[in-house]
């Protein structure tokens, strides 16, 4: 009864809105822009462009699963009063749902600036790498990777996208959002920088991952992904995937193999019992919290690239 309940109550909700016809506010109550974003680095790129001139909330909570998201009622007002929604479509099936009932006009679908990448069957690995697995092997063949945000250069390009976006919703302020994406793509062009010099010298250029989560990171900096599970981090994968990756593992001398922040680790330390490599953690920048290992996205960029250096035998 409670889960029923939990799954009607969003859909009531959204129908009383839907017959009330009320006008969404562009402003906030202290007459900034208000902004709604999906999950965080939608959030943190939008807060980058708008700076002083826009509020923005995060409908995925600190730490939490962008994928499993389900919206509670007052999210749902939240969307409708927004001017602005940036969302990617297809990622969370709730928020998709809530736009096209309130928000369609006043939402930023950011796939398009993003250039998403498509896992094929014979390149399910990410990054264009990888053998092919038979059929239904639970690996996410044909799917769109979301995770694009892991590739800064996308990330600026969407920056972009938001600031183009609140010059339409916000006229006068247009100068400053084209500014402020400019100097946040800057920031992004030296962290990217930063990110390749530091893994040029890897001397192991595979990435065996507890889910496919960083094809782009794989993509353009060099390096083969070899994920244990697909695109969901709670898909779990079949005993057949994981003996190919404990092959993959031995063949290529893989010595760390790494789990995520927001995902089990039991999969990865099965895997790691069998072949004797060490556990390391990477964060997917999906929802950074108080136990993540910096404050935002270029923090916790650099410390996955401190984890990486060492796990990589990066002299």
């Amino acid at each position: 009864m409670i889960v029923m309940l939990r799954r009607v109550l969003p859909a009531l909700v959204m129908g009383t809105l839907a017959l009330t016809g009320c006008a969404a506010p562009t402003r906030s109550a202290d007459s900034r822009v208000h902004v709604v974003a999906a999950f965080y680095p939608l959030a943190y790129a939008a807060q980058q462009v708008g700076g002083d001139r826009v509020t923005v909330e995060t409908l995925t909570k600190p730490g939490g699963e962008p994928h499993d998201l389900e919206l509670l009622p007052r999210q749902i007002l939240d969307i409708q009063d927004a001017a602005l929604v940036v969302h990617l479509s297809h990622f969370q099936p709730a928020v998709d749902a809530a736009l096209a009932a309130h928000a369609a006009e006043r939402s930023l679908d950011v796939a398009e600036a993003a250039d998403l990448l498509t896992l094929t069957e014979e390149h399910d690995h990410g990054a264009g790498h990888g053998d092919a697995h038979e059929a239904g092997d639970g690996h996410d063949h044909g799917a769109v990777d979301p995770h694009f945000w892991l590739d800064p250069t996308r990330l600026a390009a969407v920056a972009e996208a938001i600031a183009d976006r609140l010059a339409q919703a916000d006229p006068a302020g247009a100068t400053a959002y084209r500014a402020n994406a400019a100097a946040f793509t800057a920031q992004l062009t030296t962290l990217d920088a930063e990110v390749e010099t530091g893994l040029a010298t890897c001397t192991n250029r595979d990435l065996v991952t507890g889910h496919s989560a960083f094809g782009y990171f794989a993509e353009r900096y060099g390096f083969t992904q070899e994920p244990i599970s697909g695109l969901s981090p709670d898909l779990e994968p079949r005993a057949s995937d994981l003996a190919h990756v404990v092959e993959f593992v031995r063949e290529h001398d893989v010595r760390t193999i790494y789990a995520e922040t927001i995902a089990s680790p039991l999969i990865t330390q099965t895997l790691a019992r069998e072949t004797g490599a060490r556990i390391a953690v990477l964060d997917t920048v999906e929802g950074i919290s108080d136990e993540s290992a910096a404050a935002d996205y270029p923090g916790v960029m650099r410390a996955n690239l401190a984890t990486l250096r060492l796990g990589q035998d990066c002299p």
